[in-house]
């Protein structure tokens, strides 16, 4: 049995643990990531926000994405009846990237991979994590076991757990524990879009709102194959019968918008149904490690945060581990705990009063208001740490207040 020694063990070669092995693998230290799948492999999490943008830039890995040609995000669309959201990234509050990219994850993951490969990163495809061993100083020994069966261990001063739904520290350590986000679920497949119109509305990501909870995404991607889910409240989706593509066909005629571009079209692959997909942890770190992205919290698809806060979180905790394998004197729960925490707090707020309505009714509210929608749209591109913006600082107050002041207008003038 093989045994490794590194500074760093990485789990998950996705974004966050490639940004991570990134900024770890550039600032000298030795690392290897450990990967559970053999890329390419498909993922969910296909629309990102402008503001992950900036840590690909920082890690030196933006590149290699801009020659790929995927699909460009300038903005989102929201649809309600015969009302049109349209938000534009170079129309926020918030200064910074104004756009990004839609992409279908097997492909944009394979290139971050290979990248890192390059740079001479050690990466070790279908190699599964099966046991975590801390002693008192955070060290750790982790067992391995890869696809022909055999075990190794990897000893290492501090763990980067970015394995996303596999969710392996938090399964392993016992730190899971339920969400106080609703309980929803979504249904999803990619479709070979042979109708798609020509020009910016053949390339528009849109979420078609059927009603309050339920709702339909479209995610065009370059390569003519687009990505469509509905997501709704777990009961009411699992009113609907037979398997899950009988689901996913009976529920395309729920939007009046798209159903004739997508009703005869056949599904790339069996919809996947994942329920009450929202997860949360007691702790985001503790000594020896850290969970970045969704192994450590995942909150809704509806706004599109789970890349940026992967590759937030991972190019935070890489910094930190730096310090202090250099000897510095880290504060975790302030430097990372509650900065995360700051910001996953305002899309939870934004995930809650989408649901309720409160948010919807901001968004389709006419005439619309060119204040609030800038600073709506910078919270959209994921800028949820910028205090200037009274949608980040307020945001447990100002959703709910406006909406009634709509309310209020809107039935005084019935």
């Amino acid at each position: 049995m093989s045994n490794t020694n590194v500074d760093v063990l990485i789990i998950g070669a996705g974004p966050s643990g490639c940004v991570a092995a990134s900024y770890l693998q550039n600032n000298g230290l030795k690392i290897k990531v450990v990967e559970k799948s053999n890329f390419p492999r498909f993922v969910i999490g296909e629309s990102l926000l402008p503001r992950c943008m900036d840590h690909f830039e920082e890690v030196g890995l933006l590149e290699c994405l801009k020659a790929q040609g995927f699909e460009r995000k300038d903005g989102a669309r929201f649809l309600k009846g015969d009302v049109v959201c349209n938000f534009d990234f170079s129309d926020k509050h918030t200064k910074g990237w104004d756009w990004t990219w839609q992409v279908p994850r097997a492909d944009f993951d394979d290139v971050l991979s290979k990248e890192l490969i390059k740079k001479g990163v050690d990466i070790a495809f279908e190699h599964e994590v099966t046991d975590v061993v801390f002693d008192e100083n955070g060290v750790s020994k982790t067992t391995i076991k890869n696809k022909q069966g055999d075990i190794s261990t990897i000893n290492a001063k501090f763990i980067v757990d970015s394995s996303g739904y596999g969710r392996v520290l938090p399964r392993l350590l016992n730190l899971d524990v339920p969400s106080a986000l609703p309980k929803h679920s979504s249904i999803f497949t990619h479709v070979k879009d042979i109708k798609r119109p020509e020009g910016r509305e053949g390339t528009l990501i849109t979420f078609d709102v059927i009603d309050t909870n339920t709702w339909l995404w479209v995610i065009p991607f370059s390569n003519g194959v687009t990505s469509i889910g509905y997501v709704s409240d777990t009961e009411y989706m699992e009113s609907f019968e037979g398997n899950n593509t009988e689901k996913l066909t009976e529920m395309l005629k729920l939007s009046d918008y798209y159903y004739d571009r997508f009703k005869d079209l056949d599904f790339l692959f069996e919809p996947i149904n994942i329920k009450n997909y929202s997860k949360s942890v007691k702790q985001l770190y503790g000594k020896g490690y850290a969970l970045t992205g969704n192994s450590a919290e995942f909150l809704d698809p509806v706004f599109s945060s789970g890349v940026t806060f992967a590759t937030e979180s991972a190019l935070l905790a890489a910094k930190l581990i730096t310090r202090e394998l250099n000897n510095d004197v880290v504060d975790w729960e302030e430097d990372y705990a509650n900065y995360i925490k700051k910001g996953v707090n305002v899309f939870a707020t934004y995930v809650k009063e989408w649901y309720t309505g409160n948010l919807q009714t901001l968004f389709f509210h006419r005439p619309e208001n060119p204040e609030i929608k800038t600073q709506i749209c910078s919270v959209l591109a994921g800028y949820v740490w910028d205090e200037t913006n009274p949608f980040v600082k307020k945001h447990h107050k100002i959703i709910q207040n406006l909406a009634h002041i709509i309310k209020l207008g809107e039935t005084q003038h019935t």
